[in-house]
Order: C-alpha cells, then structure tokens, then sequence
C-alpha cells in the first residue's frame, strides 16, 4: 500500500488516542480514503494488522457505512443529494442530467476517467435543493441548466490538466 508518509505518521499518532486499537478502525479507514481515494482489500488486512484485529472486523466496519467507498472513483467525485427536500425541488433530475452529460450511472467511473457520480443523503442544505457537492465544493439551486454549466466547467478543467 502506497500511503504517504505523513498519512502513516498521522496513523500512528492516532492510534495512541485510544485506549483499545479497536477504537481507532474509523479514523484510519478516513486517513486512508483521504490519502488513497477508496478503501481496497489491503488497507483492509493492514489496518486489521495494525490494530491487532481480523480482517472481518474492519470490512465490517467498510461495508456498514456507506461514506466509504471500495472501489476507485473518478478524479472528480460529483454527489447530488436525494433526501426529501432535495428530491422535492428536482433533485432526481438533476442527477439524471449529470449521468447524461458524462455517460455513466451513479457510482461509476465515467468512461474518461474524470467523475463519479453519486446519489448520496443529505449535504445539509435543506432550503436551497437541489444540492450538489463537487469534490468539497457545495452548489445550490442545480437544475438541469446548471448541470449542465457545471458539466461543461469540469470538462474544461480537466482539458488544462
């Protein structure tokens, strides 16, 4: 596993925040989805080896809450909130129109490479649905239209890179 070293230095420095190294198996698995992008078998084993556990019990862990993906994702991670008032506003349709610009369904890697799109609960913005988080950055109001300036903005970066 190719982490870098100041993610494995902050594992280590973690891990000492807890009394039982059990404790620890949700702030690794984040360190290593920051570091990474997903969680694969192998940080699975070497997180259970670190801790001092089995692999089930960090899989467990992996597959119980959704936030951790186990698989990798595009460069750019599109999540479009599906929870009611979202939904109520559009919100289907707004992920419907990002599948359609960039070819793909939720949860897979456009054929490009360059996003995910996700159907995800709520990103914490109620009262101005449809919500959309672009990597960290949160979007307001996203209808069809606005998928699409949104699409059209992340094909042009990824052009300069």
């Amino acid at each position: 596993m190719n982490l870098k070293p100041a993610t494995l230095a902050q594992i280590d420095e973690v891990i000492t925040h807890y009394p039982v190294k059990r404790s620890a198996t949700l702030p690794l698995l984040h360190l290593i989805q920051e570091d990474a992008g997903w969680i694969s078998k192998e940080a699975i084993e070497w997180i259970a080896q670190k801790l001092e556990l089995q692999p089930i019990n960090v899989y467990e862990v992996v597959t119980f809450y959704p936030m951790f993906r186990q698989k990798p994702i595009g460069r750019r991670h599109i999540k479009v909130c599906r929870t009611l008032s979202c939904a109520l506003t559009g919100g289907y349709k707004t992920c419907e129109a990002f599948q359609k610009e960039f070819g793909c369904h939720t949860g897979e890697v456009s054929a490009d490479g360059e996003v995910t799109i996700d159907f995800v609960e709520c990103l914490a913005s109620c009262g101005t649905g449809p919500v959309v988080m672009i990597d960290d950055d949160l979007h307001e109001k996203v209808d069809a239209a606005k998928a699409k300036a949104l699409s059209d903005q992340i094909r042009k970066e990824a052009l300069k890179k």
